[in-house]
C-alpha cells in the first residue's frame, strides 16, 4: 500500500476489479434478500395487527370479569375458586422463513375450561367466577398462538436491519473504496505509460539525430 491505496500494478487491478464484481453481485443478492424480507413483514403485519386488537379487547373484557368477581368474593375466596391449578403444554413445530429458524404452534391451544373441569358446582353466586376464569384463559389462548409470530416478525425485522446495514456497507464504502483504488492505478498506470512512450520517443529521436561517422 502506497498513500493508501493498493500497490499500481496490473495484477492488482485485475485483482480489484473482480473483487469490486463480486462485491457489486451480493450486494445485488442482498438487495432482493432485503426486498424479500419486507414483503415478508408487510403481508404478516395485517394478521399481526388483527392479533394485538383482539389480545387488546380481550384483556379490557378480562380485567372488567376479574374486578367484578373480586368485587363480589374477594381476592382469598377467588383465589380458592380459582384451584385446581395446571400446568399448559403446548405442541411446537419448527419453521424456517428465508433462512431464520423459529417455532410456530403445531396447533391452537384450548385452555377455557368447564364448570366441571374446574371441579366448581353451579350456583348463583358462581357465573362471575367462572366468566372471569373463562375471559382469563381465553385471553391466554390468544396471547400463546400470537407469541411465536410476535417472535418471528422481530426475528424478521432484525435480519431486514441486517441486510440493510450490509447493502450500506458494501454499497457506501467497500465498493466506493474499491473505486477509488481502481481509478488510481488506472491513472497510475497511463501515468507510467505515457512517461514510456515520451521517453522511447526522445531515445529514437536521438538516434536519428545522432550523427554517422565514417569509416576511412
Amino acid at each position: 500500500m502506497a498513500g493508501g491505496h493498493a500497490a499500481a500494478t496490473r495484477s492488482n487491478l485485475v485483482k480489484l476489479r473482480r473483487r469490486l464484481e463480486q462485491v457489486q453481485k451480493g450486494a445485488a443478492l442482498l438487495r432482493r434478500k432485503r426486498e424479500s424480507l419486507v414483503n415478508e413483514l408487510f403481508n404478516r403485519a395485517r394478521p399481526a395487527i388483527d392479533s394485538r386488537k383482539q389480545i387488546e379487547a380481550q384483556t379490557l373484557k378480562a380485567s372488567r370479569s376479574v374486578l367484578q368477581a373480586l368485587a363480589t368474593h374477594g381476592p382469598e375466596e377467588l383465589r380458592a375458586l380459582g384451584w385446581p391449578a395446571r400446568e399448559v403444554m403446548v405442541d411446537l413445530e419448527a419453521v424456517e422463513v428465508w433462512g431464520l429458524k423459529a417455532a410456530d404452534l403445531a396447533q391452537p391451544p384450548s385452555l377455557v375450561r368447564s364448570l366441571a373441569a374446574r371441579a366448581l358446582a353451579p350456583g348463583p353466586h358462581d357465573a362471575g367466577t367462572a366468566t372471569a376464569g373463562a375471559d382469563v384463559e381465553r385471553l391466554l389462548e390468544l396471547v400463546l398462538e400470537a407469541a411465536p409470530k410476535e417472535f418471528l416478525m422481530r426475528r424478521l425485522g432484525h435480519e431486514l436491519s441486517r441486510a440493510t446495514r450490509l447493502v450500506n456497507t458494501l454499497e457506501q464504502r467497500v465498493a466506493v473504496n474499491l473505486v477509488d483504488d481502481l481509478s488510481h492505478i488506472r491513472r497510475t498506470l497511463e501515468e507510467r505509460e505515457r512517461e514510456e512512450h515520451l521517453r522511447l520517443k526522445r531515445l529514437i529521436a536521438r538516434r536519428r539525430t545522432r550523427p554517422v561517422v565514417s569509416e576511412q
